[in-house]
């Protein structure tokens, strides 16, 4: 089983929608699992109403999920940890030096794996291959690798945040899933 950690920052709305909207995404009975996290978030028992909606209106489910803070061991059980913006993917890296190549943005890991060749072997697979393509491509100016936190912002912005993530976390998927798939 693979495990997808996102990052962000309070694990009240970026984090937990790509978690949830990954593994609505993926299915049941995905060797992929998800979960997430935050670098400044404490431990409480139910989803924000306001992301929770958002969620529902997309096709995930906010049932049973519980914020938790970022900490080594989640990173070190992950086999690819995605921030939703670079500070977060800074944050695990400085927690767990060891896990660099598994550690990206978001955005990141989908434009390097815009043009890795990925072979069979499932998800591990496409995380090396996307690691392999570090430092070959083009840098891109560091608000263009983040998610904008729609905290404090209007309803509208949390949907439009939403969205974007959806659209990158099915992007994602195919990356998984390896070969045959387009990106």
């Amino acid at each position: 089983m693979t495990g997808v950690l996102f990052v962000c920052t309070g694990n009240v709305y970026r984090s937990a929608l790509a978690e949830r909207l990954l593994a609505a995404r993926l299915g049941p009975g995905s060797a992929v699992r998800s979960g997430s996290a935050g670098t400044e978030a404490w431990h409480r028992a139910g989803m924000d109403g306001a992301t929770r909606r958002v969620l529902e209106e997309l096709g995930g489910d906010g049932a049973d999920f519980a914020s938790r803070p970022l900490a080594a061991p989640l990173v070190a059980d992950a086999a690819l940890v995605l921030g939703l913006a670079r500070e977060h993917r800074e944050a695990a890296v400085r927690l767990v030096p060891a896990a660099l190549r598994r550690c990206f943005t978001l955005k990141e890991f989908l434009r390097l794996a815009a043009g890795a060749e990925v072979p069979p072997g499932g998800a591990a697979a496409a995380v090396a291959a996307v690691a392999a393509r570090r430092g070959r491509v083009a840098a891109v100016a560091p608000e263009e690798d983040d998610i904008a936190d729609p905290w404090g912002r209007p309803h509208h912005e949390l949907y439009a945040c939403a969205r974007e993530i959806d659209g990158q976390v099915t992007r994602l998927v195919r990356v998984l899933q390896g070969p045959g798939t387009t990106v």
